[in-house]
C-alpha cells in the first residue's frame, strides 16, 4: 500500500476518536515502508491524545525519530511543541526547554497567518494561562460538555420514540452520530431501563428535582438535629448520574463500531 493511503486511513481514524487504531495503521505502514515523517507524526498524535504519561513518552519518541527524518517538518514541530507545552514542567523539564527552541524555529518556517501559526498561538495562549483564567476555561469547558450532554439526550429521544413506532433502524454506516445514537436506543430497551428514558425525555425537570430533593432532604435532616452535617441526599443525584453514564457508554460503543467500520472497509479495499 503506498504511504499515502496510510496517511489518509490514519485521518479519518484519528477524526472519529480511534487512536488505537491511528497507532495501528501508522505502525503498519512504517514496518512495510520505513521510516516517514507523516506517519511518525500521526503516531505521535494518537499516543499524545491519550492524554496520559505513558502515551506522551510514546509520543515524544515518534516525533523525535520524525524530526530526525525531517527537522524541518512543520507538522512534527507544531505537534511535539504542543506536546511539550502540555507536559509538566517539574516532572519533565526537558520538554519545557525544548519548547522554547521548537517555538522559535517554527515562527522561521512558518508564515505570519499560517494554520502552523495559529496552532502555535492557539497552544501557547493555553499553555500560559493563569489561575483564573484556567477556572473561567473550565467553567466554559463545562458549559459546552452540559449543552452537548442536553442536546444528545433530545437527540437519544426522539431516537427511542421513533424507534418505539419502528421508524428508526441501526445505521451501518461511518456516521458517528448515527452510530452514537443506535447504541444508546440498543442500550436503552427494555422494561427495566423505563426509568432512564424518562429521565432523558424530561431531563431538565429530573435536574431541577433532584437538586430540590438533595437540598431538602441534606437541610432538613440538619435542621431537624438527626445529624450535623449531611450527605444523604446526594443519593438523589444517583439515578441521574446512572442515566448520563449510560449515555456516555452509548457514546464509547458508537464510536467503537464507528472505527470497526472503517478498519473493515480498510481490510476490504487490501483484499481486493
Amino acid at each position: 500500500m503506498e504511504r499515502q493511503q496510510y496517511v489518509e486511513r490514519c485521518s479519518e481514524l484519528f477524526e472519529v476518536g480511534g487512536y488505537a487504531a491511528v497507532r495501528t495503521t501508522a505502525e503498519a505502514g512504517l514496518k512495510e515502508l520505513g521510516p516517514d515523517p507523516d506517519l511518525f507524526r500521526w503516531l505521535g498524535q494518537a499516543h499524545a491524545a491519550e492524554d496520559e504519561d505513558d502515551h506522551d513518552t510514546e509520543a515524544e519518541t515518534a516525533y523525535r525519530q520524525g524530526l530526525a527524518l525531517a527537522p524541518d517538518d512543520l507538522g512534527l514541530l507544531v505537534s511535539y511543541l504542543e506536546l511539550c507545552l502540555r507536559s509538566d514542567s517539574f516532572s519533565y523539564p526537558g520538554r519545557s526547554k525544548r519548547a522554547v527552541d521548537m517555538q522559535a524555529r517554527i515562527e522561521e518556517l512558518a508564515p505570519p497567518g499560517s494554520s502552523e501559526r495559529l496552532r502555535v498561538d492557539d497552544a501557547l495562549g493555553w499553555a500560559g494561562r493563569g489561575y483564573w483564567d484556567d477556572l473561567k476555561a473550565a467553567a466554559a469547558e463545562g458549559r459546552l460538555q452540559r449543552a452537548a450532554a442536553a442536546e444528545q439526550s433530545v437527540l437519544v429521544t426522539d431516537a427511542l420514540r421513533r424507534s418505539a413506532r419502528g421508524e428508526f433502524s441501526e445505521d451501518g454506516g461511518e456516521d458517528l452520530q448515527a452510530a452514537e445514537l443506535a447504541a444508546a436506543v440498543e442500550l436503552l430497551q427494555g422494561r427495566r431501563y423505563a426509568w432512564m428514558r424518562l429521565l432523558l425525555a424530561h431531563r431538565v425537570a429530573a435536574y431541577v428535582w433532584t437538586f430540590v430533593m438533595s437540598f431538602g432532604v441534606n437541610k432538613a435532616l440538619v435542621w431537624g438535629g438527626v445529624l450535623d452535617f449531611s450527605l444523604w441526599g446526594w443519593l438523589f443525584w444517583i439515578p441521574v448520574l446512572t442515566a448520563e453514564a449510560k449515555l456516555r457508554q452509548a457514546k464509547r460503543l458508537g464510536r467503537q463500531r464507528v472505527v470497526a467500520r472503517m478498519q473493515e472497509r480498510h481490510a476490504q479495499t487490501d483484499a481486493a
